[in-house]
């Protein structure tokens, strides 16, 4: 059982998909810099591809991805010749070195193009970079899913799918501005399995406008008896002030921090007893899958897609906003689509903010990935353990994390406060309300 602490949890804090954050991307850099970047990739680095695809067939009003409507075929039609053109750019600047190991489209909602758009641009990807078994996975949305997009992921040989869902209750649906019904979601998990796909994950929401512990659990119940792989449980974050389409949303009806805490708790509690491994602080996993196997040989990593298996520490992003991660440095793409479109079309990349990472970066940095993927870290490499431990006495004291020397390790039952921990290890962070979602 979790125990609630609420003055340690009054502070938000940062995912930490990255280190730094996006928080201190500044605008000091340029495409220079991924020209450097690439151009540094040995032959046989493993590298990971990432696509964004910012379009939706309907936008939901919680939703903080950079996505527009798919309302317009000229619009999307535009942006994915760019896209190819970008794929070509970072083909000839590698020449040959590096070797994909993985591919992954999301957005938005990858399954907004037609399926035939997504099979060419996979069939880019092999033709122009060189691949070393690549695997290959896609985000969907449910409402937009259908047996021609079905197929084209048979054909691809895309082996993990995650779905869109955040809530099965149609009242809650409704409040967040995404109705889809139970069926039509049950037919999307049909139609992947005879697509052989070996891994779907479903994403569920707790915190939403109106939601209780009951809606909450029969949430999961659903989602269960799908037999998903994988579940990944996020805390909606209300940030109206940085989204403007939440203000939509009731937040009158958002349930208050010790109700988001409660239903964190029945979400861990319940598919723990389903047989799901906790990986990480809000995804699970079977046993027999790649995710939960990585967390339990301690080879688990955290990155823009959350939790992942995957080793690479080169990871290429293309598209709008798209953020690609090397040891030294990290870079986003512009996210207003017209200006990545002119920087394409001008034969340059379109890198428009980042941060190069200090050596102290990557030290604090690997700390704050082993906090959150192995609950524990050696923190003497990096800075003054006893100021570390002077930081973080008010957990020590509530019993969520232990020390052994220098090594802290973050107790089985703190795995709420996991985020508010790292924040320590974060020699950037001046907590703030305005920048950062809650950390439960």
């Amino acid at each position: 059982m979790w125990t609630y602490h609420p003055d340690l949890l009054a502070q938000p804090a940062p995912r930490y998909t990255s280190y730094p954050t996006a928080a201190d991307f500044h605008e000091a850099v340029g495409p220079d810099d991924l020209d450097a970047a690439l151009d540094g990739i040995a032959d046989e680095a493993a590298i990971s591809l990432y696509l964004h695809i910012p379009f939706c067939r309907d936008i939901c009003w919680y939703c903080g991805c950079n996505t527009g409507a798919a309302n317009r075929s000229g619009r999307l039609d535009a942006y994915l010749a760019r896209l190819e053109q970008e794929l070509a750019m970072v083909a000839t600047r590698l020449e040959g070195r590096g070797r994909v190991r993985r591919i992954a489209f999301g957005g938005g909602s990858p399954n907004a193009m037609p399926p035939g758009a997504f099979l060419r641009l996979v069939e880019q990807i092999a033709t122009r970079l060189p691949s070393g078994g690549s695997s290959l996975s896609v985000e969907i949305d449910p409402r937009g899913f259908d047996q021609p997009w079905a197929t084209a992921l048979a054909d691809a040989g895309a082996s993990r799918v995650s779905l869109g869902v955040q809530t099965f209750d149609p009242a809650l649906q409704a409040a967040i501005g995404r109705v889809q019904p139970e069926d039509q979601i049950r037919r999307s998990v049909a139609m992947l399995r005879d697509a052989g796909v070996e891994s779907i994950n479903v994403d569920l929401m707790y915190g939403l406008p109106g939601q209780d512990a009951a809606s909450l659990g029969a949430t999961i119940e659903t989602a269960l008896s799908m037999d998903p792989e994988r579940l990944a449980v996020f805390g909606y974050a209300h940030v109206p002030h940085l989204i403007p389409r939440q203000r939509r949303i009731d937040d009158s009806a958002l349930p208050d921090a010790e109700a988001r805490f409660e239903q964190a708790a029945l979400a861990h509690a319940m598919l723990r007893q389903a047989g799901y491994a906790a990986v990480g602080f809000d995804h699970f996993a079977l046993p027999t899958d790649a995710l939960a196997m990585a967390a339990a040989d301690g080879t688990l990593r955290r990155n823009f897609q959350g939790f992942t298996e995957d080793q690479a520490d080169v990871l290429v992003g293309l598209g709008a906003s798209a953020i690609s991660l090397f040891p030294d440095r990290i870079l986003q793409n512009e996210k207003n689509s017209g200006r990545w479109h002119m920087a394409i079309g001008a034969g340059r990349f379109a890198t428009a903010r980042g941060i190069h990472r200090t050596a102290e970066d990557r030290l604090r940095g690997r700390a704050i990935e082993q906090l959150l993927c192995q609950g524990a870290a050696d923190v003497a490499p990096l800075l003054d353990p006893a100021a570390l431990r002077a930081a973080l006495l008010p957990f020590e004291q509530r019993g969520l994390v232990t020390w052994c020397d220098a090594r802290v390790e973050i107790a089985p039952d703190a795995l709420p406060y996991a985020r508010v921990i790292a924040a320590r290890i974060d020699r950037y962070r001046s907590m703030s309300s305005v920048r950062f979602s809650n950390a439960v």
